[in-house]
């Protein structure tokens, strides 16, 4: 049986394994937001279901299985996301917390009707798409990270980890949000970069500018 929080635990993997990272269980620890020995119960539970393989080194992957069950919670997340924003309005920086809740509990003829009304290939209030995207594939078509932006280049902002609402919302004060537009005005000795953004002139540090992807303005540079 799946239980919610198997779930969970599939779903983090795949984010944090596409992602590039190692997924080790004190990553899994501190994604889920629970102790240490509880991951080590959980993954034996999963590697026993047949769901994960765990390496020599500790590092933990998806079988196929598993990653078939990540895939269709992803998109159930995504399509909820997608609901709470397109058809009832909720701010883009709340979807992500109220999509994990509500995700566990939509039956599969209400996510068919969904995928109907909503189709699979619309990107999130985030600007993500139904499936996690690893930084290879957005830098393939063309996108940059904000941290890596050029000076006196017009982009727009095209995704952003939307897994940290603190983040978000920090984000949100400062007019970076999906579909805004900005240009970098310096990259600064500590690491900062100044920005102009639809809020003004902000300042935003390396630990949010990693989490931004920017699509280029054509012809915009000078």
């Amino acid at each position: 049986m799946i239980t919610v929080s198997k779930e969970d635990y599939l779903k983090s993997i795949l984010e944090a394994d596409t992602e590039g990272e190692t997924v080790i269980s004190a990553r899994l620890a501190h994604l889920l937001k629970v102790s240490p020995p509880a991951v080590t119960m959980a993954l034996r539970r999963l590697k026993k279901d047949g769901l994960v393989r765990v390496g020599a080194k500790g590092e933990v992957s998806l079988t196929a299985a598993g990653r078939k069950i990540a895939r269709k919670l992803t998109l159930r997340h995504h399509l909820i996301e997608r609901m709470l924003s397109e058809m009832f309005g909720m701010e883009w920086w709340k979807v992500h917390d109220e999509a994990e809740r509500l995700e566990h509990a939509v039956s599969p003829d209400f996510e068919a009707k969904l995928l109907a009304k909503l189709g699979s290939s619309g990107a999130c209030p985030h600007g993500n798409l139904s499936e996690v995207e690893s930084s290879a594939s957005r830098r393939h078509r063309g996108l940059v990270l904000l941290s890596e932006a050029e000076v006196a280049t017009h982009y727009t902002v095209s995704g952003i980890y939307e897994r940290d609402r603190g983040l978000l919302e920090f984000l949100e004060h400062r007019g970076i949000r999906p579909g805004a537009k900005l240009r970098v005005l310096a990259h600064n000795y500590d690491q900062t970069l100044t920005l102009s953004t639809p809020a003004g002139t902000v300042s935003l540090g390396p630990a949010a500018s990693n989490r931004v992807w920017l699509s280029p303005l054509a012809g915009t540079r000078h």
